[in-house]
């Protein structure tokens, strides 16, 4: 049996797919990209995966992408704790939790990196490198997202309303927490796996005063780190610095978003 996963260590869905498989209990062979490089534009790699992102999966042949598809992927094939519900209703609920991931929590998490640190490492490169990682991107609507958060940084238009959206977040999530030790019950499921990598660059980015005064998100956030599937699956694929480098700026950053709360 052959599992090869295509991923990079900053990458909050890659990370997801991380979690996921040490979740089970698998094993597998990496491919690392390096997508601030932009090591995700090769056409070896866009044969693969024609949106040029991260993670794929490829399963004895088969190739599956997106992250979510992916983790639902994992946890039906393979052996080993299941990590959705079998109760139709909750699992219904899990789904809610992944789909707010994939519609609106991940399109909030890339502006919010971007112009508190990634521009930084992008701005290094000479003004036609930095052009050329921005037509890179397949996608025209990302490519003018992406032009403005590396040009205009925190004027970009779509940051405030980026960082309004995880503090709704993390109050429907304290909402969530008040009676279940997880999200949707006292199970680890695919929702609290979902949410991981986000709660985790938040941190990173000198975020996490947003829940300091929401008890029921720290004690759900200290539960995750203390899983054995976390250190692993989050931080040993991270470049220490690229770590270090996140960090130090979502430090300097934090007084802008405060007054965009």
């Amino acid at each position: 049996m052959s599992i090869e996963l295509y991923h990079h260590g900053s990458s909050v869905c890659a990370a997801k797919v991380r979690l996921a498989l040490a979740e089970k209990g698998i094993k597998w062979d990496g491919h690392y990209l390096d997508i601030l490089a932009g090591e995700h534009h090769n056409p070896k790699y866009l044969k693969l995966n024609p949106k040029a992102v991260v993670p794929t999966l490829v399963h004895d042949g088969q190739v599956i992408r997106e992250s979510t598809v992916i983790c639902e992927y994992v946890d039906d094939a393979f052996s080993g704790p299941k990590l959705k519900p079998k109760d139709p209703l909750i699992q219904a609920n899990m789904r809610l939790w992944t789909k707010l991931v994939d519609e609106e929590v991940h399109p909030s998490v890339r502006p919010i990196t971007y112009v508190a640190t990634h521009r930084h490492k992008i701005m290094e490169q000479s003004p036609e490198e930095v052009e050329e990682h921005i037509e890179n991107d397949p996608d025209p609507f990302w490519r003018a997202r992406k032009r403005g958060w590396i040009y205009d940084g925190f004027n970009a238009p779509d940051v405030k309303a980026a960082i309004q959206l995880f503090n709704k977040l993390l109050g429907d999530m304290e909402t969530s927490l008040q009676d279940t030790n997880w999200l949707v019950s006292n199970e680890y499921t695919l929702a609290d796996t979902a949410l991981t990598p986000y709660l985790n660059r938040l941190e990173m980015l000198s975020l996490m005063k947003m829940w300091d005064k929401r008890p029921n998100v720290t004690r759900w956030f200290e539960n995750v780190k203390s899983r054995p599937s976390f250190q692993p699956a989050i931080f040993e694929y991270f470049p220490e610095e690229l770590r270090t480098f996140m960090i130090e700026n979502g430090r300097k950053a934090w007084p802008k978003y405060q007054k965009m709360l």
